[in-house]
C-alpha cells in the first residue's frame, strides 16, 4: 500500500535505466481535466515496448507500463454523458507509460487516469484481468490498417467507416483502396501469434479481407482459431515465395507486426509483381525499403492516438496529432460496440496473482524472449 495519503507503490524508472518498485511514487493529480477518469488499478497487461524505455525514452522516476484495467474512483467534465462511464464502473484503458510530460500518470501503479476516448467498459461477464488485455493493440492495428494502409473498414466497423468519409481522412500512404466485390483481397499479417497479429487477424476478416499470416510452425494453430485463411513459418526459406503462389503474385497489403529488418524484407518479397503498401508498427529498414520503389511503406505510433505531445526522442517524439485524436475517438465507439457484441477476442493471456513485484519478473521474461504468443497479466 502507498506510505501515505500522496503517495503511491508504483513501478518507475530507477538508475541506469532500470525499471524499480517505488512505494513513494506520486500519485496522478488530484483535478482531472475534462474528458478524463481517474482509475484504482487491478490488473495490467505487459508489452514488448515497456522493456524498450531506455536511453532518451527513459525517465527517471516516472511511472511505467501502458495497460491497465481496474475500477473508476472519480469522472471528470463530459466523461458520463459522452462515454456513458461513471465511478464504480470496470474499465479498461490504453495510455501511455515512461511518459516525460506526465511522469506521475502509468499504467504500473495503483492509481491512474486516462483518456475517455481510450477507455472501455467491461462486459460483465469479463474478469479485470481479462479487461486489461484489450491495450494498445486494439488500438494501434486499425490506425496502421484504416488509416496508414487505407483498407476500408466495412460495414461491421461502423461508426468508424462513416466517421472516415465524412472527416475525408487522407491514408497515410495514398487513396483509400476499394474491395472486389466478386473476390475478397489478401493482406499479409506478419507476426500473426503477437497480441497486435490476433488483433490484426480479426480486425481484418470483420472489414471482409483475406488473411495471409506468418508465425511459428508451433503457433499454426493459435493463429487459424483467430481467423487466418493461411498460414506460414516464417523460418521457411521459401516461405515469401510460398505466399506469392498462394495469392498469385498479387498480394498488395502487409502488416509487419514484428518489425525487424527480416520481417520487413519478408513483407518486401511477399508483395506481388505490381508492388502495393507495407505498415510496421515501428521504424522500418530503410535500406530493404529501397530494394522495391513500387511499395509505399510507413509505419505508425500507437500513442499517438491519445492526441497529446509525445516528447520521446526521435524517430517517435512528435507533436500533437489531432486527427490520430479524432480517428481515435471514432474508433473507440466502434471497439466498445464490437465489445458489447462479444465480437472481440483477447489474446492468449498468463495470469498470475503476483501484483507489482511479479511484473518486474515479467519484464525480464519478456526480455529474455521467454514469452511466445501470451499476454503476460499481473493481478493486484
Amino acid at each position: 500500500m502507498a506510505n501515505d495519503h500522496d503517495k503511491q507503490s508504483a513501478l518507475v524508472g530507477g538508475p541506469n535505466y532500470s525499471i524499480i518498485l517505488s512505494h513513494a511514487a506520486p500519485l496522478p493529480p488530484n483535478t482531472l481535466e475534462d474528458g478524463m477518469l481517474a482509475i484504482a488499478v487491478a490488473a495490467v497487461s505487459l508489452n514488448p515496448v515497456d522493456t524498450k524505455m531506455t536511453g532518451g525514452y527513459h525517465t527517471v522516476g516516472a511511472i511505467a507500463g501502458c495497460e491497465y484495467a481496474g475500477i473508476v474512483t472519480t469522472v471528470g467534465a463530459g466523461v458520463s454523458e459522452r462515454w456513458d462511464v461513471k465511478v464504480g464502473d470496470r474499465v479498461g484503458a490504453a495510455i501511455m507509460g515512461m511518459n516525460p510530460r506526465q511522469p506521475s500518470i502509468g499504467a504500473f501503479a495503483q492509481h491512474s487516469v486516462a483518456p475517455g476516448h481510450c477507455v472501455l467498459k467491461l462486459p460483465d461477464e469479463w474478469s479485470l484481468a481479462r479487461g486489461a488485455g484489450i491495450g494498445n493493440a486494439w488500438y494501434t492495428v486499425p490506425w496502421a490498417l484504416f488509416y496508414a494502409l487505407g483498407l476500408p473498414p466495412g460495414p461491421k466497423l461502423q461508426p468508424l467507416g462513416d466517421w472516415i468519409d465524412s472527416f475525408g481522412l487522407k491514408p497515410q500512404l495514398g487513396a483509400k483502396v476499394m474491395l472486389n466485390a466478386d473476390k475478397a483481397q489478401s493482406v499479409l499479417v506478419s507476426g500473426g501469434s503477437s497480441s497486435t497479429g490476433t488483433c490484426a487477424i480479426q480486425l481484418l476478416k470483420m472489414a471482409g479481407f483475406n488473411v495471409v499470416a506468418t508465425c511459428s510452425a508451433r503457433n499454426m494453430t493459435l493463429v487459424k482459431s483467430f481467423g487466418a485463411d493461411a498460414t506460414y513459418d516464417y523460418t521457411d526459406r521459401n516461405c515469401a515465395g510460398d505466399i506469392r503462389e498462394h495469392t498469385g503474385n498479387s498480394l498488395r497489403f502487409a502488416i509487419d507486426c514484428i518489425s525487424t529488418p527480416e520481417t520487413t524484407q519478408l513483407c518486401y518479397e511477399a508483395i506481388g509483381r505490381t508492388g502495393g503498401r507495407y505498415v510496421s508498427l515501428d521504424p522500418f529498414s530503410q535500406t530493404v525499403a529501397s530494394t522495391r520503389k513500387v511499395v509505399s511503406a510507413g509505419w505508425v505510433l500507437g500513442p499517438e492516438l491519445v492526441g497529446e505531445e509525445i516528447a520521446w526522442p526521435a524517430p517517435h517524439g512528435r507533436e500533437a496529432n489531432p486527427i490520430a485524436r479524432e480517428f481515435c475517438i471514432a474508433w473507440n465507439i466502434t471497439l466498445q460496440k464490437l465489445l458489447d457484441q462479444d465480437h472481440i477476442r483477447t489474446h492468449p493471456q498468463l495470469v498470475r496473482n503476483t501484483g507489482l513485484e511479479g511484473v518486474l519478473g515479467g519484464l525480464e521474461e519478456i526480455r529474455a524472449k521467454q514469452v511466445s504468443a501470451q499476454k503476460l497479466t499481473f493481478t493486484y
